[in-house]
This record gives structure tokens, C-alpha cells and sequence, in this order.
């Protein structure tokens, strides 16, 4: 007799339909438990089944498997372990208010000299979702490192094939790969940032900031990609505002944000950054005049190598990580970042962080 025939075993004076120890034991587990009788229905059910299967808190003791779970697959492996005797193991997606994912092992044995099935649901929908993140994740990476390799050979094989010796263009063919490369570097680097700060291996060190001095010292950084198509770079955070948070992270942050004010405003448009004292938070804004965003897109620019227009986000440089990264660096001083945008007449992404208390 096997293990569980065991368990759901007890002498003929003391039999019934689920002892206490039994019941102990399955809700002991984490996974979802269905015993199924030979007629298809359910003998016994642990809470972690109830829990993912009940619509109420109705009991499922009694109900035909199909009642539950609308599977044919999994129906059939309940069927062969009750005729056949044999193990299956199937996937099984319930759509409810939730999509939820499960590997199902479904075994025969037996229970009070009768034959059972007992199933066995593994809750894989948090594995899978990461299955996915992780294969686009890999999808992006190599597409994004495809493009600047692709110019980079490109340019390479023109310099070999002869045109090292032409003195006009071999200076420019240089550039383009200088820029190329320097691309896939700030890509290598912007996953390496995101992966430590994914993974809790970034630590902030938060202190009173002149924020004001921080903002000026980002625009010096950027005046010369500014200047190049006009762009006016304006510091109205007020003087001796001060914000408690870790200086290089912060700093990183506003550089994000206002490269990106830069590279998709209009020419001749400006930046704008400014403070707001809430109390119990300060709320720092980097204001753009481009020409907006789209309703459809603002829940996604955050995401890891989301782009509104993949050809002019290549034309303007950048690795889709940016967004991402002041997110989570947002999160990890207790803040959050926001974005609020109207077409035509550009964006505000705002870093909230609350004040030491």
C-alpha cells in the first residue's frame, strides 16, 4: 500500500470520509491538493485548493472535477490514473479574475481498498511570468546590441576593403564607429546598473541635498547636448531648497531625466526643473516642451527597453533602460516616479521622495 493509502487508512470502526489528521496533513501544504473518487468526483480537497478553486467559500467535496476546473486535459489524466493506473503530469490554465498557471501531476493509489486519484497542483504562474520577462529581456538585449555591432562590422569591412587609405571619409567612418561602440558600452553598463539594483545589491546612503546646486551641476554636464539644438536649460528649484536623499543616486536620477527632456524636445524648446515642498514629501519635476506622449504609452515608458518610436529613439541615442532605472532607484528611497503629458505641449516626470521622519 502506498504511502497515501496509508494515510486515508484506519480501521473499519473508525473510517470516514476525511479524519482530521488527514485534513491536517494536505493543508499543510502549500500546493493545491484534489483527491477525485472513481466517479470523477472530489472526495477531498485541502486549503490551498479551496482557496484557488472554491468561487465561494462553498466546499468542493462531493462536485464532479469538471464542475471545477473546465480542463479536458487535465480530465483525461484524472480518467487514465482512475482506469489505467498511470501518473500524468499536464498544464493547466484557469482563466478567472486571474490567469493563473498550474503543472498538474495527477497519480493513482489507493484509499480504503478503493481505487483514488489524487492531483497535485503546482502553481507555476509566477515562474512563467518571469520565463517571459527573462526571454524579452533577451530578445531586446540582442536586438539592441545587433544594430550598433551591425554599423560597426559594416564600417570595419569598408576600412579594409580600401577606404583606410581615403583620407575625406575614413575620419567620419571612425566616428561611426566610435559611436557605435560607445553605444553598446552605455547599454552594458545601463544593464549592469539595472541587474544590481534588481537584485538588492545597491545601497543608498540618503543625506540633505542643495538640490539646487545638484540641478545646476546636471545642467553644466548636458549644456553642450542643450546647446547643439538650442535647447534653454532652466533651474527654477528655489535657493537652499533641500532634499534628504543619497546624492549620487539623485543625481543620477535628474541626469536620466533631463537628457531625455533634451533628446526628444523640439529645437529651440527649453527644460525645466523645479521643487515642490508637500510636507511630508518633496516632489522634484523635470518639464519638458515636446510634443507629449500619448495616453496609451504612459503606464509603459517605465518598463525595461519600452519606446514610443523605436526610429527616433535609435536616431537620438539612449538603451530603453533610463526610465527604468529612476524607477526603481525612486522606490529604493521610499519615493515613486510619475509622468503626466499632454500632446503638443510636452511632459513632466516628477520623482517623489519623501522626507526623513
Amino acid at each position: 500500500m502506498s504511502l497515501l493509502g496509508t494515510l486515508f487508512t484506519k480501521p473499519e470502526t473508525q473510517r470516514e470520509p476525511e479524519s482530521p489528521r488527514v485534513t491536517e496533513i494536505l493543508d499543510s501544504l502549500r500546493e493545491g491538493v484534489l483527491i477525485v473518487s472513481d466517479d470523477l468526483r472530489i472526495f477531498a480537497a485541502n486549503g490551498s485548493a479551496r482557496v484557488a478553486f472554491a468561487r465561494t467559500n462553498e466546499s468542493l467535496a462531493g462536485k464532479r472535477i469538471t464542475e471545477v476546473i473546465r480542463d479536458f486535459a487535465l480530465h483525461e489524466a484524472f480518467d487514465r490514473a482512475l482506469l489505467k493506473k498511470a501518473t500524468t503530469v499536464v498544464r493547466v490554465e484557469i482563466i478567472d479574475q486571474d490567469r493563473r498557471v498550474y503543472d498538474v501531476r495527477v497519480s493513482p493509489f489507493e484509499m480504503e481498498d478503493e481505487g483514488r486519484a489524487i492531483g497535485v497542483f503546482y502553481d507555476i504562474t509566477k515562474v512563467e511570468h518571469l520565463e517571459r520577462v527573462r526571454q524579452a529581456f533577451l530578445s531586446n538585449i540582442s536586438h539592441e546590441l545587433r544594430t550598433p555591432l551591425t554599423s560597426i562590422l559594416a564600417f570595419v569591412e569598408t576600412l579594409e576593403d580600401g577606404a583606410i587609405d581615403d583620407e575625406a571619409n575614413k575620419r567620419r567612418f571612425l566616428s561611426v564607429i566610435r559611436k557605435n561602440a560607445e553605444r553598446m558600452r552605455h547599454l552594458i553598463d545601463d544593464i549592469s546598473e539595472l541587474s544590481s539594483i534588481e537584485s538588492g545589491n545597491v545601497k543608498i546612503d540618503p543625506k540633505e541635498i542643495d538640490l539646487h546646486t545638484l540641478v545646476r551641476e546636471v545642467f553644466v554636464n548636458l549644456s553642450a547636448k542643450a546647446g547643439e539644438r538650442g535647447i534653454a536649460l532652466e533651474n527654477e528649484v528655489e535657493l537652499e531648497t533641500r532634499v534628504r536623499a543619497d546624492v549620487l543616486r539623485l543625481e543620477q536620477m535628474l541626469t536620466n531625466l533631463v537628457d531625455n527632456a533634451i533628446k526628444f524636445n523640439q529645437n529651440e524648446g527649453a527644460v525645466t526643473v523645479r521643487c515642490q515642498d508637500l510636507g511630508s514629501r518633496h516632489v522634484i519635476e523635470v518639464s519638458d516642451t515636446g510634443e507629449g506622449i500619448m495616453r496609451d504609452h504612459l503606464q509603459r515608458i517605465f518598463e525595461r527597453f519600452y519606446r514610443i518610436d523605436r526610429a527616433r529613439s535609435r536616431e537620438v541615442g539612449g538603451t530603453g533602460l533610463g526610465l527604468a532605472i529612476v524607477k526603481h532607484l525612486a522606490r529604493l528611497h521610499g519615493g515613486e516616479v510619475n509622468v503626466a503629458s499632454s500632446l503638443g505641449e510636452g511632459s513632466t516626470f516628477s520623482i517623489e521622495l519623501p522626507d526623513a521622519g
